[in-house]
């Protein structure tokens, strides 16, 4: 099971450490990286070859602005693509449409702006399809969530 990050800009760091948190909450291998589309996609290209090589399985690429950057790598692989939208300017929607609106037969799955832990929770519901122990954290930790919450807003609510 291994996974990759890739952001565009050192600046989006703290933004994707969601997925960080998430793909380590249910012991994913995973590797990240900061690369451009614009500015080294040479380098980009190289690293997309060798996370393949590698084994990956699932890409969760970071973009704000323009927000290529998760297009660009769904262009150049056949593995899944999670883009997040990262909020820069208009308030992150530039970034959340560059994504979304990918032509068809490149689609990049996308979530929520800045939400970077759910595209570590899509990419491991993508890699719980073919590993079971992945699966059964996940079904354990829907139950857990659940559970959790009944707990919590299982009282009358006093307004």
């Amino acid at each position: 099971m291994k996974a990759a990050i890739i952001f565009g800009s050192k600046s989006d760091t703290e933004k994707m450490r969601g997925a960080a948190s998430c793909l380590k909450e249910f012991g994913v291998e995973f590797e990240a990286h900061i690369l451009s589309a614009h500015r080294v996609p040479e380098k980009l290209e190289e690293v997309l070859k060798r996370l393949e090589a590698e084994g990956t399985e699932v890409i969760i690429a970071g973009a704000g602005l323009a927000a290529h950057l998760p297009g660009v790598i769904a262009s150049k692989t056949i593995l899944p693509v999670v883009g997040v939208p990262l909020e820069a300017a208009l308030d992150g929607l530039d970034s959340l449409f560059s994504i979304v609106q990918m032509p068809k037969g490149i689609p990049v799955a996308t979530v929520g702006i800045n939400n970077s832990y759910n595209a570590g929770m899509t990419a491991i519901q993508i890699m719980a399809l073919k590993y079971p122990e992945l699966k059964e954290k996940l079904i354990l930790y829907r139950k857990s969530m659940k559970e959790k919450f009944i707990e919590e807003n299982n009282n009358v609510v006093d307004l």
